[in-house]
C-alpha cells in the first residue's frame, strides 16, 4: 500500500494550526471510510458496535442495556429500536425467552460480522499506512492529553 507524500511545512506554522480542525478533519475521512465499508455489508456502526458487543459476551446484553451503553459513542441520532429489530430480522441475532431477552449472535450474524470485520480492517491498513505504532500512540497521548485538558474522559473506551 502505498503512503501520499505530506506538502512539508515548517514546523512554527504546523504548531499555529487549529486542532479542532484537523481532529474534525481525521475524524471525517476516517469514520467516512469506515462507514463505506460497512454499508457494503447495509451495516451501520451502531450495526457493527452491536455485533462486536454481542459477539464478545453472548447472552449477557439486554437492548435496553447495550443500548445505552452505546449511545455515547452515536453522532447520529440513531435510533437503536431500529437496529437491533434489522440485526433480529436478518437472523444475525436472537433474544433468550426469559425475562431478561439477552442478546446472542447466530451462525449468519458471527458471518456478517466476520466479514464488515474484515473490511474494516482494510480500512486500518490504510489508516495507519506509513504510521509507525510509536507514531501512533504518540498521537492518541496527544489527543487525549486534549481531551482532559478540557474537562473530557480520555479514558479508553470499553
Amino acid at each position: 500500500m502505498t503512503t501520499q507524500q505530506l506538502t512539508p511545512y515548517p514546523r512554527q506554522q504546523l504548531a499555529a494550526q487549529p486542532i479542532g480542525y484537523w481532529t474534525g478533519a481525521a475524524y471525517r475521512e476516517v469514520v467516512g471510510r469506515i462507514r463505506k465499508e460497512l454499508a457494503t455489508e447495509s451495516l451501520t456502526q451502531p450495526h457493527w458496535w452491536i455485533l462486536n458487543h454481542v459477539a464478545a459476551s453472548p447472552a449477557h446484553w439486554t437492548r435496553s442495556e447495550l443500548a445505552a451503553k452505546l449511545t455515547r459513542y452515536d453522532d447520529q441520532g440513531t435510533d437503536f429500536t431500529e437496529v437491533f429489530d434489522d440485526l433480529a430480522n436478518r437472523g444475525w441475532t436472537t433474544e433468550d425467552a426469559t425475562d431478561t431477552a439477552t442478546l446472542t449472535l447466530t451462525e449468519a450474524g458471527e458471518a456478517g460480522r466476520v466479514r464488515a470485520k474484515e473490511r474494516n480492517l482494510r480500512a486500518h491498513e490504510q489508516t495507519h499506512a506509513g504510521i509507525t505504532e510509536e507514531e501512533y500512540v504518540a498521537a492518541l497521548d496527544v489527543l487525549r492529553r486534549v481531551i482532559a485538558n478540557l474537562g473530557g474522559d480520555s479514558d479508553l473506551p470499553e
